[in-house]
């Protein structure tokens, strides 16, 4: 069975900083594009970072660029999410998934495999 299993979720204040870890199982993705995502309360999915196989190509959105680091571990079977600087807009529960192909790309439909999510909540 396959299992994404994120930690590293927490509590933190504004400026703060969370490392965020994926831990795959019951296949390895070392072939597959990873990708983190996050929900809001009231707000739809969306796209915070990835990466492609190799490591060597990454993506952000916008609003995480020059603040969050994705990275990945292939011998581990291990993704991460360092985030620094964090806003109180940052909030929301922090989901890993495992892409399709490849190749990083944004797009919540490129990805067939997630995991149940980790909190973040960053305070004023």
């Amino acid at each position: 069975q396959v299992q994404l299993a994120e930690s590293g979720g927490g509590l933190v204040q504004a400026g703060g900083s969370l490392r965020l870890s994926c831990a795959a199982s019951g296949r390895t993705f070392s072939s597959n594009a990873m990708g983190w995502f996050r929900q809001a309360p009231g707000k739809e999915r969306e796209f915070v970072a990835t990466i492609n196989w190799s490591g060597g190509s990454t993506r952000y959105a916008n609003s995480v660029k020059g603040r969050f680091t994705i990275s990945r571990d292939n011998a581990k079977n291990t993704v991460y999410l360092q985030m620094n600087s964090l806003k109180p807009e940052d909030t929301a529960v922090y989901y890993c998934a495992a892409g399709q192909r490849p190749n990083a790309y944004s797009d919540v439909r490129e990805y067939n495999y997630w995991g149940k999510g980790t909190q973040v909540t960053v305070s004023s």
